[in-house]
């Protein structure tokens, strides 16, 4: 079998790594990315810190600013709100039509999902957050609409900072269970209404945190972020 190059593994490394400090929240939205002190901290040289750095871009999750640098992306709460429908309207829109659409080996990868609960600790919602990700999006594969499939894996990326903060570890999977049920029923009315109530939870328990607990740490405000294209 094949190794890796040097460079790609380094890269993925970092971009693991500093992925997963974005999402759980140890790096704050705003704060610079020196791309000499993470090569210096990976003993890499400044290539693959850039590639892992452009690959958080296309997330959402880095925003680089032309003759600046690299920053955590800013978000403000028009933003965050305009996010939260948009999920809300594809969600809806995928899992009414895989309703009617799935077959019985895309129920099984949507029970399969799931690793299990294994603590609050940092890796393991980083790894819930991935999961949660990948359910909804073979619910959006399902539906037969790739374009939708592909639109719902960016925007989760773009939410990954957040969906974390609804602490779901431990309930996700009995949550899920409830949409996979109403999809193996063929039951759209029930799996529009499993997933609403997932959505609905998940918005309020963002908002919450991001306005009453955490307003400062994102400096949430009215300006919007500079296009990243």
């Amino acid at each position: 079998m094949p190794q890796s190059e040097p460079g790609a593994t380094s890269k993925q490394k970092i971009y693991k790594e500093l992925r997963r400090s974005i999402i759980v929240g140890h790096r704050s939205p705003g704060e610079r990315l020196n791309v000499e002190e993470l090569a210096a901290r990976y003993g890499t040289s400044v290539t693959p810190v850039r590639d892992a750095l452009q690959m958080l871009s296309q997330e959402g999750l880095v925003t680089i600013k032309p003759r600046s640098g690299y920053f955590c992306t800013r978000i403000t709460l028009k933003q965050l709100r305009d996010l939260l429908e948009m999920r809300e309207i594809l969600e809806v829109a995928a899992v009414e039509r895989a309703a009617a659409r799935i077959t019985d080996e895309q129920l099984e990868q949507l029970e399969h999902v799931h690793s299990g609960y294994t603590g609050d600790d940092d890796e393991s919602y980083d790894r819930y957050t991935d999961e949660n990700r990948r359910f909804h999006c073979l619910i959006a594969e399902a539906s037969g609409n790739h374009e939708l499939a592909d639109a719902m894996g960016h925007l989760h990326d773009r939410l990954a900072r957040f969906m974390v903060m609804r602490h779901a570890g431990e309930t996700m999977e009995a949550i899920h269970g409830r949409v996979v049920g109403a999809l193996r029923a063929h039951d759209v009315p029930a799996a529009r209404q499993a997933l609403l109530d997932e959505i609905g939870e998940t918005r309020d328990a963002i908002l919450d945190r991001v306005i009453r607990a955490e307003g400062a740490f994102w400096h949430l405000g009215a300006q919007e972020e500079p296009s990243q294209k």
